[in-house]
């Protein structure tokens, strides 16, 4: 029997800088060890977003910090007897640092797409980069199932007052560097417990409040799923308008009528899991991506 073939996962970001009136431009860095320029990447850490990864390791090899747009899909290529797969975002700056030299990467640039390309070293790079400048401005909106809550037969209480557990609060406490990936601004949820305790740690970490919709709640929304549908309609809008990226926190029962209303496919999705909606200036759906939990 042939060996299995080793798959090592990384994540990167095409970082397009906008400015009015100018050319955009695209972040590379050069690594002398490969005498190459290339688009900032990296390896995951154990249990790690790819999408965090992908902001970690902008940050780490430029020194600068970005919000992730829409996905760009993933290139792979053979690397030490095994696969490498690198998946990419559009990114957006939104501050730079000096970055001093080292052994990883010793030089990092700010160019056009035309320069760009041509000094960039590998071809299915350079697809990625053109395929990120097809896209407009966006902004993201999560639809994110609540976290592993207790049983309900070991629950004598009110089903809305249930309470995530121990692996519930982890998987929350995991969603914090993924909001930030994306920029988070703004967080909204059905009222019962389980779905505002999901947002809560970033909530905290973000000083922000938790907008609270009963009719998002399993018992109202799923007989209501035209108004499950109506409020999502209204709060993508709303966060396209002010700019404000937005997660909202639903159930089971309801998410289909949550994703129907940003135009993404229901797909069975779980505790802790995340779909990111990227929305154009109308609050059109441009792409969309999943994310498992990671506990």
């Amino acid at each position: 029997m042939a060996p299995r073939r080793k798959f090592t996962i990384a994540a990167g970001t095409v970082t397009v800088r906008e400015r009015p009136g100018k050319e955009p431009h695209i972040l590379l860095v050069h690594r002398p060890a490969y005498n190459d320029w290339t688009l900032p990447k990296g390896r995951l850490d154990p249990d790690e977003y790819e999408a965090v990864a992908a902001v970690r390791e902008t940050w780490e090899e430029t020194g600068v910090k970005v919000v992730l747009r829409e996905p760009l899909g993933a290139i792979s290529y053979p690397v030490g007897g095994g696969t490498k797969v690198v998946h990419y975002w559009r990114a957006e700056p939104l501050e730079a640092n000096k970055r001093k030299p080292d052994k990883e990467v010793d030089k990092v640039a700010w160019l056009t797409p035309e320069n760009a390309l041509a000094r960039m070293t590998y071809d299915d790079e350079k697809h990625v980069v053109r395929r990120a400048l097809e896209f407009g401005p966006t902004s993201a909106f999560l639809v994110v199932r609540h976290s592993k809550a207790m049983d309900r037969k070991n629950w004598s209480g009110r089903d809305q007052a249930r309470p995530i557990t121990a692996r519930g609060r982890k998987q929350a406490k995991r969603l914090i560097p993924l909001f930030e990936a994306f920029g988070i601004k703004a967080l909204a949820s059905s009222t019962s417990t389980r779905s505002m305790q999901t947002l809560q740690p970033y909530a905290k970490e973000h000083r922000l409040d938790i907008d609270g919709w009963q009719v998002l709640t399993e018992e109202i929304g799923e007989h209501n799923l035209t108004g499950v549908a109506q409020l999502i309609t209204r709060l993508a809008t709303e966060s396209v308008d002010e700019d404000e990226p937005m997660a909202v926190c639903g159930h089971r029962p309801v998410l289909p009528a949550m994703l129907t209303a940003l135009g993404v496919e229901p797909r069975p999705m779980q505790t802790g899991a995340v779909i990111v909606a990227h929305l154009d200036g109308a609050a059109r759906l441009v792409a969309h991506e999943y994310h498992r939990p990671r506990v």
